[in-house]
């Protein structure tokens, strides 16, 4: 998510549709035996005038959506790809791995290997320790503090002079050792600026802890039990990277699914994946960044249908890659993309705010 993000500059999608020649076709998702049911857009008793439109312009005008799902009542009934992406092709999730993570410190704490997010990182990151800029408040830092964004660190992704912005970071060698010894320049928790790093130290703790690489307790703990194994991890460096500063390669499916388990409160096909008590402390607001209501590294994101807020639960990825959950209308909405870099990966914000939500939002 960019800095300059506003839901106010949103340009309205629905108001600039053109049509090519061709038309968009509804297909009804098939059941791929993966853990999803799927169900005809029919069946919703919609005016789906708003969808098609959508559609026959995304077919037709150029764009870098790559994939759009939507799931209603537990049932996938909207999945349409573009630009050859596919089914069973994993994307780059890019930062909406973060939110993933934070499921992941969700279950290590259930699993009894983190105790407290109020126990400072060195009770559990045992090495790297701090080499350079030493400074007292470093031993204050604690698991909630890289949560919220709110280390006290130089290190702000939206800022290119801060020492830990993430470019920077990429260049040098250790990662770790290189955030650790970045300069204290607030107190741990007053405040919160978007720090890529801080989440790498999360990945790391989960794994110290539990003696098992990221992506190993990930296997373990989230994805099999889900069904979820066409999954790897990576990342755009051409350096070597350890395994907690790798990102996330997913389905669109399987995103879908981490937006299932959230709105079922921790349980996919009645299992208890995560606790309903990680759930609902995760993925309420705990601080704002750029005046954007955030929690455990899931964004609060407001949009006004029919006169009242309805709020999404976002997991966000530069590029547009985006879960979004909607515990009020039972709904999530899945996006990939490959605007990187650009404030067209915002469209998916507007196709949520001028199509989707009026769509099925029938309640006046």
């Amino acid at each position: 998510m960019k800095k300059n993000i506003a839901l106010t500059i949103l340009a309205l999608f629905i108001n600039s549709l053109c049509y090519g020649q061709d038309t968009y076709t509804y297909s009804q998702p098939k059941e791929l035996g993966d853990g999803w049911k799927t169900e005809n857009l029919k069946s919703q008793n919609v005016d789906t005038t708003l969808i098609y439109k959508a559609f026959s312009q995304l077919k037709n005008k150029g764009n870098e959506i790559h994939s759009v799902l939507l799931i209603k009542n537990e049932r996938l009934i909207i999945e349409e790809y573009f630009k050859e992406h596919s089914v069973d092709q994993p994307h780059d999730l890019r930062s909406t791995t973060k939110s993933i993570r934070s499921v992941l410190l969700g279950i290590a704490i259930d699993k009894g290997f983190i105790e407290d997010i109020n126990d400072p990182i060195s009770k559990y990151l045992k090495s790297p320790i701090p080499k350079k800029n030493l400074d007292k408040r470093k031993n204050n830092i604690t698991i909630k503090n890289l949560l919220t964004m709110s280390s006290g660190l130089d290190c702000n992704d939206w800022n290119k002079k801060s020492k830990g912005q993430e470019d920077k970071v990429y260049k040098k060698k250790d990662w770790l050792q290189y955030t650790l010894d970045l300069p204290m320049v607030n107190e741990p928790g007053a405040v919160s600026n978007y720090c890529s790093m801080g989440v790498v130290l999360i990945a790391e703790i989960i794994s110290q802890a539990s003696g098992m690489t990221i992506d190993k307790f990930a296997e373990k703990y989230l994805f099999s039990p889900m069904g979820i194994d066409n999954v790897n991890w990576g990342h755009t460096s051409d350096k070597e990277i350890i395994p907690s500063g790798k990102r996330l390669y997913m389905t669109s499916r399987d995103m879908a699914k981490i937006g299932q388990l959230l709105l079922n409160k921790g349980k996919w096909n009645g299992e208890i994946i995560v606790s309903e008590n990680w759930i609902e402390e995760s993925t309420t607001p705990k601080t704002k960044i750029t005046g954007i209501d955030y929690g455990y590294l899931w964004w609060n994101i407001p949009f006004k249908v029919n006169d009242k807020i309805v709020v999404s639960k976002t997991a966000t990825g530069n590029g547009g890659q985006y879960i979004m959950i909607l515990p009020k209308l039972d709904m999530v909405v899945v996006f990939t993309g490959g605007a990187y870099n650009s404030q067209d990966d915002k469209l998916p914000f507007a196709m949520l705010n001028d199509i989707f939500l009026p769509t099925f939002n029938t309640k006046k």
